[in-house]
């Protein structure tokens, strides 16, 4: 089973994302992601960060995790190469990680995609035989 893969979306880029776990959908999200910024095998593990996002609904939530994401590349250049989920109550619609990486080196890293926002747009989350699967859209 592939982590993700690319959804043709005119004008913006989306990701089908699958797991066995919930936990696993949010983290291959998370790396899908960071796949259309940059080359993920050029991302050192040289800081972590800790990250905690609540929401109102378990969609809702996938997009507050992503939009943290991009909000510290946005704002501190900080690409992210490994997540480790702490806590994830669907119940609360609250999530607690850990990420590793480093800020983005023009010189050193690719520069692929400018993500503005992880959006509500066709998004989806559900599970069908045993494996979840989630559809996001970026703007970009």
């Amino acid at each position: 089973m592939k982590p993700y893969e690319l959804i043709d979306i005119s004008g913006d880029v989306g990701l089908k994302v699958f797991g066995k776990t919930l936990e696993e959908v949010f983290i291959n999200s998370a790396a899908g992601m960071f796949s259309l910024i940059t080359e993920l095998n050029l991302i050192e593990e040289k800081k972590s960060l800790d990250i905690t996002v609540e929401s109102h609904s378990l969609e809702g939530l996938l997009v507050s995790w992503l939009n943290e994401l991009i909000f510290q590349f946005d704002t501190y250049g900080f690409v992210c190469k490994t997540i480790t989920i702490s806590e994830l109550i669907t119940s609360q619609y609250k999530l607690r990680a850990s990420v590793s990486g480093e800020d983005f080196i023009p010189e050193k890293h690719e520069s692929k995609l400018l993500i503005k926002a992880a959006t509500y747009h066709k998004l989806k989350i559900e599970k069908s035989n045993d494996i979840w699967e989630a559809h996001i859209i970026f703007d970009i």
